[in-house]
């Protein structure tokens, strides 16, 4: 019988960044269910979600790196071996371990995972990094290697050179922590140790036991990116109205419009994500109607004053959040996604009474996902118009107002403070 091994971080880090580059699966998602992950301490739960974290993240970078420290490839077999050198090198070059233990720990897990034929390459690849590596970084271009091709090249060609190199720079490093509050940011800003945004939004530096904050346990806040904070404020004044809000787990927006007095119907064709929609609302003790349908085929009879499309779409906004994403999706994902917005957004399009607003946002910085779908919405619907946003509506944030009236933030927004998850957001209304 094989001896079980030890649990430990780095050996965590090392399953997961394999689900994540070889079996294409959601680091949070593989992340939260690794069968270890309890036997840690919760220091090293951090350190172990900050590891593979960063190697997703400054996947470009290392492997530039490894290839400049091999004469040779590795092959395809010793895929393992690449992945502890991944492994080793964020540490020493991103999150600053000291370089005998990087060292010795690499070569310890190669050992532990089968991989002892490479014990010694993996030894002087690393040995060369913490003498060279510095001198590696700063000839690197940081910008274009930690993206994939697709994604540069359709972002130089929709924001230029210079807009779309600084929000990937800005990419690379993590969010912070953003909170939405029930009553008055100010007052439960000293509370939580955080500054308030313009938009209303509490911020403070991520890290640290997220439920143990004041506050969490009473259902004061939730936990939401400043960017996805917009579309729920587009609808202006809901007390009392009907607002359907589609795709809306985990429920962010959701609990915006409930505690700003609408009646709520919320809809996911997910029911595992719905169940925590369902947590969160209880948690903040705010009622609302849940719908398990897909938005793209869902029908009713009952009109809205509202409908928020939150839609599905390729998420590259958040790579702040979710690094991931970049190595998860494809030109071919996109393709599926774009054809799921249109539908939703044809299938919704008669549950907003006349004179009632559509909102349709996505956390997308793909133009055909966003500014696209728009307008071929309203070549298709003549009863439906564009109402501009005004600064006003958004904390006097007129940095992210586009020429047509629309929001698109960007993760270079809001520099200095952080930045920002990137946003499309247009507000349409029916005659």
């Amino acid at each position: 019988m094989s001896k079980k091994r030890k649990p430990s971080a780095r050996g965590i880090a090392l399953d997961v960044l394999a689900d994540v580059l070889h079996r294409k699966q959601s680091l949070d998602e593989t992340f939260d269910r690794h069968p270890d992950l309890d036997a840690l301490e919760t220091r090293d739960r951090g350190f172990a979600r900050n590891l593979v974290s960063v190697m997703v993240r400054r996947l470009g970078q290392i492997d530039d790196i490894i290839s400049q420290c091999l004469d040779t490839p590795l092959q395809r077999r010793a895929m393992e071996t690449k992945d502890i050198l991944r492994l080793g090198i964020a540490q020493l070059l991103f999150l600053k371990t000291p370089a005998h233990a990087a060292v010795a720990t690499s070569v310890d897990l190669a050992a532990e995972r089968g991989q002892v034929p490479y014990k010694k390459l993996i030894n002087a690849v690393l040995r060369r990094v913490g003498r060279e590596g510095e001198t590696m970084l700063a000839e690197q271009d940081e910008a274009w290697l930690n993206t994939p091709d697709w994604l540069w090249e359709s972002w130089m060609e929709t924001y230029g050179e210079d807009v779309g190199r600084a929000f990937v720079v800005a990419q690379m490093n993590e969010a912070p922590l953003d909170i939405s509050v029930k009553g008055d940011p100010k007052e439960m800003a000293e509370t939580l140790e955080a500054t308030v945004l313009p938009t209303g939004s509490l911020r403070r530096e991520s890290g640290g036991n997220i439920t143990g904050l004041p506050g969490f346990d009473d259902g004061t806040w939730w936990v939401q990116d400043a960017g996805a904070t917009l579309p729920a404020k587009l609808f202006g004044d809901v007390e009392g109205k009907e607002i359907l809000d589609l795709c809306a787990a985990p429920g962010g927006k959701t609990a915006q419009l409930a505690v700003a007095g609408a009646n709520v119907t919320a809809m996911d064709r997910s029911k595992p994500r719905l169940k925590r929609l369902q947590s969160n609302m209880s948690r903040l003790n705010l009622k609302v109607d849940v719908v398990t349908a897909d938005g793209s085929k869902w029908e009713t009879k009952k009109p809205f004053d509202g409908v928020l499309v939150d839609a599905p779409c390729s998420a590259t906004g958040t790579l702040r959040r979710h690094p991931d994403v970049a190595r998860l999706k494809g030109p071919e994902d996109l393709e599926k996604l774009i054809g799921l917005q249109g539908r939703i957004l044809d299938n919704v399009a008669h549950m907003v009474k006349p004179g009632g607003t559509l909102v349709y946002c996505t956390c997308s910085l793909q133009q055909e996902e966003c500014q696209d779908q728009v307008e071929i919405f309203l070549a298709n619907n003549s009863d439906f118009s564009r109402v501009p946003v005004q600064a006003s509506e958004i904390g006097e944030w007129a940095e992210v107002i586009t020429p047509e009236g629309d929001i698109r933030s960007l993760p270079s927004h809001l520099e200095g403070q952080g930045g920002v998850d990137g946003f499309y957001v247009a507000r349409l209304k029916r005659d």
